[in-house]
C-alpha cells in the first residue's frame, strides 16, 4: 500500500532574505547542485559579475556587496530554488507554489513556466531593471498588534499617510505589499522621508525604511515595465506544470494558461501595481487545502507574514500568536527550511 503524501504550498522568498546569518547557504545545504550554480555563474561572467559561488562562499558578509541588488537577487533565487529541488517529494505532494514579491519569479521557476536557467535570468535582469538611485523606495509598518491581531489603530495612521492630501502626483505614496500582519509601502524619497516622520513610532523599530529597495510594484517601475518587455519575449514563457497563485490571487493553472496572460502579468502588471502577499496566501490555502506551507530559504523572515494570514482567515481555527506557536510545537502547519529543525521536517 502506498504512502499518503501530506499536500504542500511552496512559498518563495522575496529581496532582503540573503543576509549575514545566511553566508554560505547554498553550500552549506547544496553542495550536490554545484554544477547548477555552475551555469547560473556562466551567465553572471558573461556579464562581467563576481559569481555566486564567490559570493557566497566568501569569509565575511559585506553589506556593500552581497545586499547590491546585481548580487543580492541572484544569490535569493539559488538557494531558494535549490532548496525546492531539496523538498521530500515522497513525504510531501507540492500542489501548488507562490511567492511575495520578488519571489513570483522565483515561484514560475519552481512551477515549471520557467527552467533553472531562465529563472536566474529572469531574477538577474529585472533586478538589473528596477535598480536605480532615482526610483524611491519601500518602508514597512506593521498592521497588526504584538498579538498578530489586527490593529485599527495602525490601519488608520498607514491610510492617512497614503492618502495624504498635500502629497503631489510624483510625490505619492502607494501600497507596495500586502504582507501578511505589515504593510510594506514605496514611493519617491521625498514620499519615503514624509511617512517616516509622520507613522507613529512604534517600539523603536517603525517605520522602518528598507534599505537598497526602491518603489516596487508603484507607477514609479513603468519604464522598468517597458524595457522588460524589450528583453524577455513571448517565447520565454510557459505554462506551468504546477498551479501557480499569484499577487492578485490568480491561479494559473497547467492546463488554460496563456504564455501571452502569464507575460503581460509578470513584466507589467506585478511590477506597477501593488502584490497582494496575503491574498496569495489565503488563496492558495482555500484553493488548494494544503497540509503544510513549506517556505523556502534563504532565511525566515516570510514565516511571520504567512502566519499572520493564517490567523487572519482563522486557519485551522488559529485566532492569535499564541495559537500558532502552541501549534506549531505539536504538529506544524509551516515549514520555513531556513530554520535548520524545519528544514529536516521538509527534506
Amino acid at each position: 500500500m502506498s504512502k499518503v503524501k501530506k499536500r504542500a504550498v511552496v512559498v518563495c522568498p522575496g529581496r532582503g532574505t540573503y543576509n549575514r546569518p545566511e553566508l554560505g547557504y547554498f553550500h552549506q545545504h547544496h553542495s550536490d547542485k554545484l554544477h547548477m550554480l555552475g551555469r547560473f555563474d556562466t551567465q553572471r561572467q558573461q556579464q562581467g559579475l563576481a559569481t555566486i559561488q564567490s559570493l557566497d562562499s566568501a569569509k565575511a558578509f559585506k553589506s556593500r556587496e552581497h545586499l547590491q541588488a546585481e548580487n543580492a537577487a541572484p544569490l535569493i533565487y539559488s538557494c531558494a530554488y535549490g532548496d525546492f529541488l531539496s523538498i521530500n517529494r515522497d513525504e510531501y505532494d507540492i500542489v501548488a507554489v507562490t511567492g511575495n514579491s520578488m519571489g513570483w519569479y522565483i515561484a514560475l521557476a519552481c512551477a515549471g513556466a520557467l527552467n533553472a536557467d531562465q529563472g536566474f535570468e529572469l531574477v538577474s535582469g529585472m533586478s538589473a531593471l528596477t535598480q536605480g538611485a532615482d526610483l524611491g523606495g519601500q518602508l514597512i509598518y506593521p498592521l497588526v498588534d504584538d498579538n498578530w491581531q489586527s490593529s485599527e489603530a495602525n490601519k488608520q495612521a498607514i491610510e492617512a499617510v497614503v492618502n495624504d492630501p498635500s502629497a503631489s502626483a510624483e510625490d505619492k505614496l502607494h501600497w507596495s505589499i500586502e504582507f501578511g500582519g505589515y504593510a510594506v509601502l514605496a514611493g519617491s524619497h521625498a514620499a519615503i522621508k514624509r511617512a517616516m516622520q509622520q507613522l507613529p513610532n512604534i517600539d523603536g523599530i517603525y517605520p522602518l525604511e528598507l534599505p537598497g529597495h526602491n518603489a516596487f510594484h508603484t507607477p514609479l517601475m513603468e519604464r522598468a515595465s517597458g524595457k522588460a518587455f524589450e528583453q524577455f519575449p513571448a517565447e520565454f514563457f510557459n505554462a506551468p506544470s504546477i498551479p501557480l497563485v499569484d499577487g492578485d490571487g490568480r491561479v494559473w493553472h497547467p492546463s488554460g494558461t496563456q504564455a501571452d496572460a502569464l507575460r503581460e502579468y509578470t513584466l507589467n502588471t506585478q511590477v506597477t501595481e501593488a502584490y497582494n502577499f496575503s491574498h496569495a496566501i489565503a488563496v492558495a490555502m482555500k484553493e488548494f487545502a494544503p497540509d503544510v506551507l513549506i517556505l523556502t530559504g534563504p532565511g525566515s523572515t516570510m514565516g511571520g507574514a504567512v502566519a499572520q494570514v493564517m490567523i487572519d482567515v482563522n486557519w485551522h481555527d488559529l485566532a492569535d500568536k499564541k495559537d500558532f506557536i502552541t501549534r506549531q510545537k505539536s504538529e506544524p502547519l509551516l515549514l520555513a527550511m531556513g530554520m535548520d529543525s524545519q528544514r529536516q521536517l521538509a527534506t
